[in-house]
């Protein structure tokens, strides 16, 4: 038993040192463009948990949602309630396409919306943006990929963080991120006719 507990002490501090030694040359002083993507479920509830993180720390972060509309979340509740003095939070769609049926409004929206991002990403006192859903306002060409493009290369401040969430992500998009994450759907409960639930999807 003592040999097995020595060998494995060894092993452990070799591959500690390895990782140190990796360690030594990565930095954590970059902002970063963070892509969620993908048909599974995930995408807003992994941003929203790195925007709870950095309220968590005291850092101002902000976001801005391009195609929820007014209904009531429990992230958007609760940052308007308790953190509305470190998080911004807006809301600048009226809700998902299928519903409002009207393109030019829609992207009327969304053009709206991307002013308020590009407003709240130029502020160095935002650690963290998130911009929900806009991988949806690029899809149905709300938006020009290329001026979200050129705008997060040339004008996002060094240490700021973006998130962009949404199926469908552009492919101009995932080549210039950082981080980029695609949620698999293996299951849903709406195939069984199981509709969206406070608490899980909203």
């Amino acid at each position: 038993m003592t040999q097995d507990t020595d060998r494995h002490a060894m092993k452990m501090a070799k591959k500690k040192a390895a990782r140190d030694k990796i360690m030594a040359t990565k930095t954590d002083q970059k902002g970063l463009v963070i892509v969620h993507t993908g048909k599974g479920k995930g995408k807003s509830s992994a941003a929203f948990g790195m925007i709870f993180r950095c309220i968590a720390h005291d850092m101002q972060c902000a976001v801005v949602q391009f195609i929820k509309g007014g209904m009531s979340t429990g992230e958007r509740d609760l940052i308007l309630a308790k953190f509305n003095d470190i998080c911004e939070f807006h809301t600048m769609g009226e809700g998902f396409t299928w519903e409002t049926q009207d393109k030019s409004r829609d992207t009327e929206m969304a053009q709206a919306a991307w002013e308020k991002a590009k407003e709240l990403i130029r502020d160095p006192a935002n650690k963290m943006v998130l911009l929900d859903e806009i991988n949806i306002a690029l899809r149905y060409d709300y938006l020009d990929i290329q001026d979200v493009v050129d705008f997060l290369r040339n004008e996002k401040p060094e240490m700021t963080h973006v998130v962009l969430t949404g199926r469908n992500a552009k492919d101009e998009l995932i080549e210039i991120a950082d981080l980029v994450t695609e949620m698999e759907l293996i299951k849903h409960p709406f195939r069984s006719g199981i509709k969206a639930q406070i608490g899980v999807e909203y």
